[in-house]
């Protein structure tokens, strides 16, 4: 190949960034073929500093970015020296190449970040990247697997700057009888959202979901992570809150407001099948007045139309014992409405007011409401804390989200370790550190 043609080769597949350059190409199958050299020798043994003769060359052959779609081999001529220092005990040595890969490693140290991205930033699945590189599927998974952990597990400040801390259960397989646990308790850092400076991050997953499991993730960060852990946000999960109380004593703990909202939606459902069966006899049917508004009863006031109101209030008024429902139904809505409050302070002093309105007193006829009202006193403090730091599990929920889809382009995991760090390749806002390696 002659020099202009080689620079040509060498611009388009930016072997310059590997130190190589392109001395001769051939098409094999699927397979792109490169035949290069080092672009500068360097004969200084690695021992000794002195420079070394000439003895021969070796072939290294290591797996490159595609080039047009088609998985590429480089076929590099790497020269070998003779020592010529008689003090040195190294007697052969062969040029370093540490811009082109690691040392023993079959793929150049672009490829992997390659991969990361592919698998990070386009949602790829590990075999889509195996074909695209002709690889196996145990190698390219084994080689993002090695480099996230290496890169959350291994460096310092990966946990830097969490204040706001929100904690989660997720289920991560649906696989019965092989006794290990199918839930994992998701770490997420809030505090970007709260600062308004990004999204959340995940941090970290740990098996099981229990206070502690919870305590023993906190303790094993250091002090200074606990001491600058403020807000903890979590659902109703009586576990979470009594491990986060233990291990960081001084941080607000917050319920989130889908929780508490679904909490009575719960209750309304509850109460309504309960007064449906008892004025009816039967469950739910068509033409039943209750039975007709289930889906309109868990929708906001503010976004009903014309025509469900009126279908809202001829089932009220269709039987006296339907006011168990109305009631229950209004408090609901109250509970929506003072998270929706156009300010904070006004929010919460009309959620307290619901609250202690519900808290005890409540007629016998109305068993859903009591307990409902119980249930939310025990955790009013939690539940009044977001209006005052205004952090929510929304963004873990989210995440949570994301975690299902990655186990959907998965197919599924069978270790839990590979699951938790393709979670944090996929959801740990890890791209600028992907696109720096």
């Amino acid at each position: 190949m002659n020099a202009t043609a080689s620079l040509l080769a060498d611009t388009i597949c930016r072997t310059v960034e590997l130190g190589v350059t392109i001395d001769n190409a051939a098409v094999a199958g699927e397979f792109t073929h490169l035949f290069c050299s080092p672009a500068a020798l360097d004969p200084d043994c690695a021992e000794c500093g002195v420079a070394g003769r000439l003895r021969d060359h070796v072939e290294r052959k290591v797996t490159d970015l595609p080039i047009v779609g088609h998985p590429t081999r480089l076929h590099v001529r790497v020269p070998r020296f003779t020592c010529v220092n008689s003090q040195c005990e190294t007697r052969i040595f062969q040029q370093r190449m540490p811009v082109l890969a690691e040392e023993r490693a079959k793929t150049t140290r672009r490829c992997t970040r390659w991969i990361l991205q592919r698998l990070a930033i386009d949602r790829t699945s590990v075999s889509a990247v195996a074909k695209s590189l002709g690889l196996g599927w145990d190698l390219v998974n084994d080689l993002a697997i090695s480099k996230i952990r290496t890169m959350v597990y291994d460096q310092p400040g990966h946990f830097d700057g969490v204040r706001v801390l929100g904690v989660d259960e997720h289920k991560w397989k649906h696989v019965r009888g092989d006794g290990s646990s199918s839930f994992v308790t998701v770490l997420v850092d809030l505090t970007p959202v709260v600062d308004g400076t990004g999204p959340a991050r995940l941090l970290d997953m740990v098996s099981g979901r229990s206070a502690k499991v919870l305590t023993d993730w906190l303790d094993a960060r250091d002090q200074a992570f606990r001491d600058r852990v403020k807000v903890v946000t979590m659902d109703g999960f009586a576990g979470y809150h009594s491990a986060a109380a233990k291990a960081v004593p001084a941080a607000r703990t917050v319920m989130d407001p889908f929780h508490v909202v679904h909490l009575a939606a719960d209750k309304l459902t509850v109460c309504r099948q309960r007064i449906q069966q008892a004025t009816t006899g039967h469950r739910g049917r068509t033409g039943d007045p209750l039975y007709g508004i289930r889906r309109t009863l868990n929708t906001r006031a503010e976004l009903l139309a014309d025509k469900q109101k009126v279908r809202l209030f001829k089932a009220f008024t269709a039987n006296d014992a339907h006011v168990a429902v109305e009631v229950t139904y209004g408090v609901y809505q109250r509970l929506i409405a003072a998270y929706e409050a156009s300010g904070k302070r006004e929010g919460k002093v009309a959620m307290y007011k619901l609250l202690r309105s519900i808290r005890a007193g409540v007629p016998t006829e109305l068993p859903e409401l009591a307990q409902l009202g119980r249930s939310l006193w025990k955790r009013h403090r939690e539940i009044l804390a977001y209006f005052d730091v205004g952090a929510s599990n929304g963004p873990v929920e989210a995440i949570n989200g994301r975690l299902e889809n990655l186990r959907g382009i998965a197919l599924g995991f069978r270790s839990l370790k590979h699951y938790i760090l393709r979670s944090l390749i996929h959801s740990g806002q890890l791209q600028n550190r992907i696109n720096a390696l």
